[in-house]
C-alpha cells in the first residue's frame, strides 16, 4: 500500500512545504501527493486489470449469447473452456514490482486542480 505524506500548499505562491507551515503572508491548505513512480505502477496495474476485465468479458459474452448446433453442445463448450483458459493466462506482466520509470523516485505527482500554470 501507498503511504501517505501531509504537506502544505500555499495557496498564493503554490510553494508544498512539509511538515510545518510557511511564515509570512502565505495561506496555506492541506494537500495530498504521491510519487509520481507509485502513480504509474498503479495505472500500469490498472491497465492490465483492464485488459483482464475486457478479455473475460468477451468469454462471458460469448457463453451468454451463443447457443450450439445440435449435438455440438460439447465441442462448443470446449471451445469455451480454452478461450477462458487463454483469458485466465493471458500473459501477466509483473505490475506489482517497482520498475525502473522516467520519474525521479522523489517526484511527486501533483494533481491538476493543484498546478499552477506558468
Amino acid at each position: 500500500m501507498t503511504d501517505y505524506v501531509k504537506a502544505w500548499e500555499c495557496i498564493g505562491c503554490g510553494k508544498i512545504e512539509a511538515p510545518q507551515t510557511c511564515i509570512g503572508v502565505c495561506q496555506d491548505r492541506k494537500v495530498q501527493f504521491v510519487y509520481a513512480y507509485e502513480h504509474e505502477e498503479v495505472l500500469a496495474q490498472a491497465r492490465l486489470a483492464q485488459q483482464r476485465a475486457e478479455a473475460l468479458d468477451a468469454v462471458v459474452r460469448q457463453l451468454a449469447f451463443t447457443t450450439p448446433r445440435n449435438g455440438e453442445w460439447e465441442r462448443s463448450y470446449r471451445a469455451l473452456q480454452e478461450q477462458a483458459r487463454r483469458a485466465l493466462s493471458a500473459p501477466a506482466r509483473d505490475a506489482m514490482g517497482r520498475r525502473e520509470s522516467a520519474a525521479n523516485p522523489g517526484e511527486a505527482v501533483i494533481p491538476q486542480s493543484v498546478q499552477r500554470q506558468q
